[in-house]
């Protein structure tokens, strides 16, 4: 909603500027016209031609200019109009030769005036046809350089480059998707900038995302906008289409972190690229807490059905949800849950909230030390997850640990596959996550059997707008 009613609003102040200096140029340059023409019906003392149109005039100069201009207005490159300036200086140059050196002469305007003179005798005066009067309006017809003329020319020259000029200009910046133009400066957009320009009130919602994802992305952004805390979102993206993509619609709400993953890979669960994709999330969260900001973390395959801040009580370290799909009661332990079979627990590192305190970033360091000593490989095929619940395990003792409620933040195995519990724990709901299901096609066709897909009607209330 946010970008396509901003771009809508560009347009329409675009086409009134437009309408405007377009009346403004058509009305000028007939003013300069007609006044040319009654400057020549003075000139030549031919008291009948009132009568007639500009057209009639014979002064081909003001017609030449006329339709330079409208050419001009018609030139959609901004050099046309600038290398034009030398062609209209000779045609304003062209309009102000005497006109004793064009075609005009005294005894073709006596041989025109005696034609008229045997079909309306009665509106000639004989003392125009004198040789002082023909002398006289040769006088007459050399045309000073500031005259009226003249300065109605320069303005209608200064309208079109006024008006006309900076329209195109900001037509072609408007609609302009050249990287390497606006965009290329994205290259250069850091975190720690990124991170001023969003997190204002001191909380940064982030999540990390590469192309493939951005559908994801614009749903998953649209239920954060309906919970009034859009601007608060960091897309971290992990490819330059993503950054140039989200950065065009949504200026500075994404920033690449070099060296960008490979992206052919990385949106395959279980392969070395998601692997990749995936390590890379616990040093931004760092980065972001060493900056001094709270940072919410949400994969993107997630809907806000409520507010979750409320729920963020107390001053804890690191807020997590479990990943588990067996009930709880609604009254269970925020403590971090017992190991399962493996040794650990089974909490989920797709909803994170951190405080920039040192348990949280000891955690972060422990997760990025776990990655390290647990790299992927085709056997294990390894995430990000375990690790980050071997950190948790492992600080445990030294960090302020906050479980958060299973009602408002259910896994995907508990939410799509236990009704019964979804029918008694309704109203409370916050964030859904679409996990327990790998597959793009599959998971989009289970969030639209839960109605949970919104972009297909809902996108205007999007930053980014349809895309």
């Amino acid at each position: 909603m946010y970008a396509s009613m901003d771009l809508r609003k560009r347009l329409i102040q675009q086409l009134l500027v437009s309408i405007i200096g377009g009346a403004l140029i058509i009305s000028g340059l007939y003013l300069v016209t007609w006044t040319r023409y009654q400057e020549s019906l003075v000139q030549t003392n031919i008291p009948y031609a009132n009568e007639a149109g500009p057209l009639l005039c014979g002064d081909q100069s003001i017609i030449r200019l006329h339709m330079f201009l409208l050419n001009l207005l018609l030139n959609s490159s901004s050099n046309q109009i600038i290398n034009s300036s030398e062609t209209l200086s000779i045609l304003i140059t062209t309009t102000h030769i005497p006109l004793q050196q064009s075609s005009f002469s005294p005894s073709n305007t006596i041989m025109s005036l005696h034609q008229r003179q045997q079909q309306q005798q009665h509106l000639i005066d004989p003392s125009s046809l004198s040789p002082q009067s023909t002398a006289d309006a040769q006088h007459k017809r050399t045309t000073p350089l500031f005259s009226r003329t003249s300065l109605l020319i320069l303005l209608s020259l200064i309208l079109v480059l006024g008006v006309v000029f900076p329209w195109i200009r900001s037509t072609n910046s408007l609609f302009s998707s050249n990287p390497r133009g606006s965009l290329a400066k994205w290259r250069s957009y850091t975190l720690s900038q990124a991170a001023a320009f969003v997190g204002k009130n001191g909380t940064v919602v982030v999540c990390a995302v590469s192309e493939p994802y951005i559908p994801f992305l614009n749903n998953w952004l649209i239920s954060v906008s309906r919970q009034k805390h859009q601007d608060k979102v960091l897309v971290i993206a992990e490819d330059y289409a993503t950054l140039y993509k989200v950065n065009e619609r949504w200026p500075g709400h994404a920033v690449l972190v070099p060296p960008a993953p490979d992206t052919q890979s990385a949106h395959k669960f279980g392969s070395q690229g998601f692997f990749n994709f995936t390590s890379r999330r616990p040093r931004h969260l760092l980065h972001i807490l060493e900056l001094g900001y709270n940072v919410m973390y949400n994969d993107v395959d997630m809907v806000w059905l409520a507010d979750p801040f409320p729920y963020l009580e107390g001053n804890h370290d690191v807020y997590f949800t479990d990943d588990m799909a067996a009930v709880k009661a609604l009254n269970h332990p925020h403590d971090l849950p017992p190991p399962g079979k493996k040794g650990r627990t089974y909490i989920c590192s797709c909803m994170i909230f951190l405080r920039p305190t040192i348990g949280a970033k000891d955690v972060m360091r422990k997760w990025i030390e776990e990655l390290q000593a647990q790299p992927w490989s085709k056997k294990a095929k390894s995430n990000d997850q375990p690790a980050f619940n071997w950190a948790l395990n492992k600080t445990a003792g030294q960090v302020d640990l906050y479980l958060l409620p299973q009602a408002a933040f259910p896994s995907g195995g508990l939410y799509f596959k236990n009704e019964t519990w979804v029918q008694e724990t309704r109203g409370k709901h916050v964030i859904i996550h679409n996990n327990y299901i790998t597959g793009f096609e599959k998971k989009i066709k289970r969030f639209h059997e839960f109605k949970l897909w919104l972009v297909d009607d809902h996108s205007d209330e999007s930053p980014l707008g349809r895309i």
